[in-house]
């Protein structure tokens, strides 16, 4: 393979019964993927780690969009034309930040070309050394988190739920309880989909770097998923939002959000 993609860990349609943990780069991952509880079809979610050399790679949550046909095959499209395009780039010797965007465009071709109407949304984190940078499509979500609880960094959901919360009109609470909050408005799969390219950052030893699938943040709200992957080891943080979240989906609470749908993520943190 040329050092091209080595150890490249990809799951679609999985249905994990815990978190699983991996090092990664400089760091080690924690992630998990399974459909939602008492779900007779298949999970329309997918992961994937790919390490592109030894000191940089991308991490990928993709949500098949519930609703529209062949949700698990878009995001499986995805998570493909991402890992083809980032084996032929080291191997081209391209940069690993023209990889992803070709690698989106590619994704969006793709699934535009089954004119099935099928769609993903897609949440990417290019990790090089110590700094890291985020790119966007739809709804999954990523965050950076400091271990004193300082909210670093965070995406804005491409809906318009998420578009009201960032400008002030409605509260996080309104917003996960309103009855449109699933209505996205940029998907891949889409003629006019956008990227959002967030800038470089820092990952600090203890910072800890979240991306999600909408069926976390539609189960927790953001500042109990900050309180419990701030601090203390990513597996047991992992478990913890595994637990919470099923238990939302099977047993609402007023108060509480909850919706059940599939569930994925993955955990970031450096090794000190």
């Amino acid at each position: 393979m040329n050092n091209t993609l080595k150890n490249i860990l990809t799951y679609s349609q999985a249905d994990f019964e815990k978190p699983l943990v991996t090092s990664f780069l400089r760091g080690n991952a924690v992630f998990f993927t399974a459909r939602a509880p008492g779900k007779t079809t298949s999970n329309e979610d997918c992961l994937a780690l790919l390490p592109f050399d030894n000191e940089s790679g991308v991490l990928i949550v993709a949500d098949g969009l519930g609703g529209l046909p062949a949700g698990s095959t878009a995001s499986q499209l995805a998570i493909d034309s991402m890992t083809r395009v980032l084996h032929e780039a080291k191997t081209d010797e391209i940069p690993l930040r023209d990889a992803i965007l070709n690698g989106i465009e590619q994704a969006n071709e793709a699934i535009l070309q089954q004119a099935s109407g099928m769609a993903t949304t897609l949440a990417v984190i290019e990790i090089q050394e110590h700094t890291i940078r985020h790119y966007h499509v739809g709804d999954a979500m990523i965050m950076l988190t400091g271990q004193r609880g300082k909210l670093k960094a965070y995406t804005v959901p491409h809906s318009p739920m998420g578009y009201a919360v960032e400008a002030g009109i409605l509260d996080e609470d309104e917003a996960v309880h309103h009855e449109e909050r699933h209505i996205v408005s940029n998907v891949v799969g889409a003629a006019d989909m956008s990227i959002s390219i967030g800038t470089t950052l820092q990952l600090a030893s203890r910072d800890t770097l979240l991306l999600a699938s909408d069926g976390l943040f539609d189960n927790l709200y953001m500042e109990e998923i900050v309180e419990i992957i701030r601090k203390g080891s990513l597996d047991k943080a992992a478990e913890k939002l595994v637990s919470l979240c099923q238990q939302r989906m099977q047993h609402p609470q007023q108060g509480f959000p909850s919706h059940a749908d599939d569930l994925s993520f993955i955990l970031y943190r450096l090794i000190p």
